[in-house]
């Protein structure tokens, strides 16, 4: 800008009319000017620059008239307009002014006073429009404050991490330090008590920030983040928990409320706080926790407009908490759910080992088993339900019940998961046909299971999986063995795949991984389960422990289940075989043959007495109606087994006998005598085995 001389002749002077015009543009301007010498002195300023008077300020530097948060930073901007590198529109900087409490936000323009010579001349000055946007950029700051709530305050079902977002998204933006407190039980999924809040009710910290200009701790607080607190009485915090309402509350060293704690006002010193914000956390009438901001230092005190946005906040921190702790509620009953349906001991078994790892976390539908089988086998099954919540546990205790009662029918693996994914396919069909308006309508169902029989006689594993990862095995020289198992459908899929079973033969002392996917969740699981594994001199729960300890942190909240087993053999002292002839005088040789081996085991007359009429009705039946080969074995544990093998498939049926019947009373005799008994089938025949319960078992 510069001074345009007037024309000779014209009559007006050209000072006259630069003053004029300076006059009227001061005068009749709708925003603050200022005019600055060379030096940035203030030389003039129109009545719009609230609070700055000109008689007090000209002559001051611009950087002192306004006391600018960044005075070199503005000053070197001016500097630069100066010098001629154009104008300056619409500026932001912050400072205060002398006759107003509190920082202020101003929007600054600077234009370049060219002097005679014009723009490659010396400037005269400087001629800046100045306006106090103090207001607006508070409003812009609350919108964004309440945005970064709405954004950051829901995304999770977890309180801890919901209550440290909210604190984040309003420090330092909005407040300078924020606690947010949670009564304890809410923590734990109860329901939050309905207002008033009880005077003695224990609030935890949930969570807290401060800006990094703030020193010391809250006040009015005296535990950190994870500690709990009873509100003292005739306080802010307390009297917000009792009507409900907000607070705003001016805080001096001589705040009555702080005299009967010393404490307080030493951290009152401390950080520099001087206004506070205390908001009750309700929803629906019911409190959940409290909230206090506070404001330090130079920052500008809270207002009235401000509580209304705390107010608002609050309210979206409160649904959140909410809809965490009803999450929590129902993950607590899913858990203890999930709990009372898998076994709650480790089982003994003839010939296996076993341990198990449960991990808890967000997955309730993992689950395991061991399941002792007729012939000293046993089967080991891990499995899972996808998702989370009473429904999964719920689905997964189904499905391991339908487990329990088809192992029992002594069937082969691939044939349980048949069955198994038939009665999965049914509770999914049962689901789908569910109301509309039911929750559960339409939910996607999917489980994966493996099941494997270790047999200790041959030494064989069995394993045939649906949807779901194979075990990992390693032998007992630590070298890892392959278990190439096709991995059938899921329960749930709509995949009609048939399940393929594979056979591995296995070395006494090999160790057997079954484990639910969340353990396998990267590519370096297996390599770093299977060298565990191979750690010599540990237990198997020691093992599963270590296998716990290199998980990766990002999976071990995701709930995961671990089945180890150790195999062994059955001792030669603790079983007998004989193969027998295909002849009529069998049964009596069978029964002679019994009865001295249970005599050299020291087994009771009665159980003697017992497994003679069990064996001679048996072998009765395997040569009358059954095919050579006939093998007779023995097999002392915790119960008393006894097995006849025949080559024919036809399995005995339980008759009940009339009383004229001659015949027929063979089995019944047989399940009267025994606790359990039942037929299993494989490639050479069948085997009608029967268990019989011992007393003193386990001294043997």
């Amino acid at each position: 800008m510069s001074y345009a001389e007037t024309p000779a002749g014209s009559g007006t002077p050209s000072g006259g009319l630069d003053e004029a015009l300076l006059k009227s543009l001061f005068a009749q301007s709708a925003v603050g000017l200022l005019v600055l010498d060379p030096q940035l002195r203030l030389v003039r300023a129109n009545s719009l620059v609230e609070g700055v008077g000109t008689e007090e300020y000209i002559g001051l530097r611009f950087t002192e008239a306004f006391r600018l948060d960044d005075p070199d930073g503005s000053e070197q901007l001016l500097k630069r307009v100066l010098g001629g590198e154009g104008p300056v529109r619409e500026h932001l900087v912050r400072g205060r002014l002398r006759r107003i409490p509190g920082d202020r936000t101003f929007l600054v323009s600077a234009y370049r006073l060219d002097g005679p010579d014009g723009p490659d001349g010396p400037a005269l000055g400087l001629l800046s429009a100045v306006v106090d946007v103090t207001e607006r950029e508070r409003a812009r700051a609350r919108e964004t404050a309440l945005a970064a709530v709405r954004d950051a305050v829901g995304g999770s079902l977890d309180v801890a991490t919901t209550c440290r977002a909210f604190v984040d998204a309003l420090v330092p933006g909005f407040a300078d330090l924020a606690v947010i407190e949670v009564v304890d039980e809410v923590l734990r999924g109860a329901d939050p008590p309905v207002g008033p809040l009880p005077p003695d009710t224990p609030l935890r910290c949930a969570a807290s920030g401060r800006c990094d200009t703030v020193q010391g701790d809250e006040p009015g607080r005296t535990r950190p983040v994870g500690g709990t607190r009873r509100l003292p009485p005739r306080t802010p915090y307390a009297l917000a928990v009792a009507d409900l309402r907000p607070r705003l509350v001016p805080l001096t060293a001589d705040t009555p409320w702080l005299d009967p704690d010393p404490a307080g006002v030493h951290r009152l010193a401390e950080t520099g706080a001087h206004s506070l914000i205390v908001v009750p956390l309700t929803l629906r009438g019911a409190v959940l926790g409290l909230v206090s901001l506070y404001r330090c230092g130079a920052a500008e005190p809270f207002d009235e407009e401000d509580v209304s946005l705390a107010g608002t906040a609050a309210t979206r921190a409160a649904l959140a908490i909410d809809n965490a702790r009803r999450y929590e509620r129902e993950h607590v009953i899913a858990s203890t759910v999930q709990r009372r349906l898998l076994p709650q001991a480790e089982r003994h078994q003839a010939a296996v080992e076993t341990a198990h790892v449960l991990l808890p976390g967000r997955g309730s539908g993992c689950w395991f088993d061991t399941i002792a089988l007729s012939g000293a086998r046993t089967a080991l099954v891990v499995g899972g339900v996808a998702g989370e919540g009473l429904q999964s546990a719920i689905a997964m205790g189904q499905l391991r019940t339908v487990v329990q009662a088809l192992a029992g029918l002594d069937l082969e693996p691939e044939e349980v998961l048949a069955r198994l994914k038939e009665t999965a396919d049914r509770l999914a069909h049962e689901r789908a046909d569910l109301p509309p308006s039911d929750s559960l309508h339409g939910e996607e169902l999917r489980a994966g299971c493996v099941y494997g029989v270790y047999d200790p006689f041959t030494r064989t594993c069995t394993v045939a999986r649906a949807g779901h990862p194979a075990p990992l095995i390693v032998g007992p020289d630590g070298q890892r063995i392959t278990v190439d198992a096709p991995e059938g459908p899921g329960l749930f899929a709509d995949d009609s795949a048939l399940f393929a079973p594979t056979t591995v033969t296995l070395e006494e002392g090999s160790l057997l991984a079954f484990c639910t996917a969340e353990l396998l969740a990267d590519e370096h699981a297996e390599e770093r389960i299977t060298r565990t594994l191979a750690r010599p001199g540990r237990s198997l729960q020691q093992l599963g422990d270590d296998i716990v300890y290199a998980l990766p942190d990002d999976t071990r909240s995701a709930g995961a289940a671990l089945l180890l087993a150790r195999t062994g053999t059955v001792s030669d002292h603790r079983v007998a075989t004989w193969d027998l002839a295909q002849e009529r005088t069998t049964p009596a040789t069978a029964r002679l043959l019994v009865r001295d081996r249970l005599q050299g085991w020291g087994l009771d007359e009665d159980t003697v007495d017992a497994t003679e009429l069990i064996v001679s009705e048996l072998v009765t039946n395997a040569v009358r109606y059954g095919t050579p080969p006939l093998r007779l074995r023995l097999l002392l544990d915790t119960s008393l087994t006894c097995e006849v093998h025949d080559g024919s498939t036809a399995s005995p049926h339980l008759r009940h006998a009339r009383t004229v019947d001659e015949g027929g009373r063979g089995l019944f005799i047989v399940s009267r005598l025994a606790a359990h008994w039942g037929a299993r089938h494989g490639p050479d025949g069948k085997v009608l085995w029967t268990e019989q319960d011992l007393p003193g078992a386990g001294t043997h």
